[in-house]
């Protein structure tokens, strides 16, 4: 069972009648909503791309941060603003909650179940915004002009490669960071990424009493296909498809090459006349192209002659005097 290290320490009331029953968040489910909701962000971008495919090339990937924050403020408008949760926190039966509101109420022993307590502020909420919305925005698009100026290769006494430099060791910082707030998460279950940390906004489940129904219908699908198509990768490799075709299409083959009649001279593969370069299939000698003859007997080892069927063993070149005949 699942111990709450994040308990903060309450005092007990004299008025308090029923016990206080602390109810641990997992975090599996708040990882889980927060990959649930870039998947969702992902679904839309890909529906919106599609309205732009007919345009001119490469507008989309030109202003691809601006339609990653146009998105990412839709989601944030029309869940976190109106106190809703995100479609990732909502299918996890998950909400945000203000700490700083609750610290008070647990420490004072008003808290039953330990998932009480008011949702964001307004100033919380704009935080929010500001640091995902506009902080993504920001530094993608200072990466792109960054790296569209080229700035790191920029002669290191100039103030863009001190520029590159310094962006370098930002991204590094927050990666670090984000190591360490992910470690102290999986510690404590608080706080899934840097941004509810400094807003003081945890995740909390909505409904405590919600029973915890996993569906393994959409997992299977793609356990399924994903097993299917290494199956295809290690088969399609070891099949001639040459020879399957050639053999599936004989038949078909043949009757078209009974109705049209080809000329004497005429290659039966690429039904050219005269033949370039003549070549005798053995042993029904039957005179091909070389190059028609040689790819098909690359391509297929038992390679059989378009015109009687027989297999093919080897080819010689046709004599001149012969070809004069």
């Amino acid at each position: 069972m699942e111990v709450d290290t994040s308990r903060p320490p309450s005092v007990p009331s004299a008025g308090l009648i029923q016990p206080t029953i602390w109810v641990p968040v997992s975090r599996v489910n708040q990882l889980d909503a927060a990959k649930l909701d870039v998947e969702m962000t992902a679904m839309l971008k890909e529906q919106l791309t599609k309205v732009f495919s007919l345009m001119q090339p490469g507008l989309v990937s030109r202003y691809e941060p601006e339609l990653d924050a146009f998105l990412e403020f839709l989601v944030w408008r029309f869940s976190i603003w109106l106190d809703k949760p995100t479609p990732g926190n909502a299918l996890m039966n998950l909400r945000y909650r203000d700490e700083r509101a609750f610290l008070p109420l647990a420490a004072l022993g008003k808290v039953r179940t330990g998932l009480e307590g008011p949702g964001l502020t307004k100033y919380q909420k704009l935080g929010y915004c500001l640091a995902l919305v506009g902080g993504r925005y920001t530094w993608a698009r200072l990466q792109m002009f960054s790296a569209f100026r080229r700035w790191g290769d920029s002669a290191q006494s100039t103030w863009r490669h001190t520029a590159w430099i310094w962006l370098q060791k930002a991204e590094n910082v927050y990666k670090a960071a984000s190591f360490i707030n992910l470690l102290i998460f999986l510690r404590t279950g608080r706080y899934r990424s840097l941004i509810e940390r400094l807003l003081n906004a945890r995740l909390v489940y909505e409904r405590p009493n919600m029973s915890r129904t996993v569906s393994f219908e959409y997992m299977n699908r793609q356990l399924v296909w994903h097993e299917f198509s290494e199956l295809l990768l290690l088969i399609l490799p070891l099949l001639n498809i040459t020879s399957i075709k050639k053999a599936l299409t004989f038949p078909f083959s043949s009757e078209q090459m009974s109705k049209v009649k080809l000329k004497e001279n005429a290659c039966p593969i690429c039904e050219q006349c005269p033949i370039t370069i003549t070549y005798v299939a053995h042993p029904c000698q039957h005179q091909y192209c070389y190059y028609c003859l040689r790819t098909r007997c690359i391509a297929n080892p038992s390679f059989r002659c378009v015109k009687c069927n027989e297999q093919v063993l080897a080819m010689q070149r046709l004599p001149t005097e012969e070809k004069a005949k």
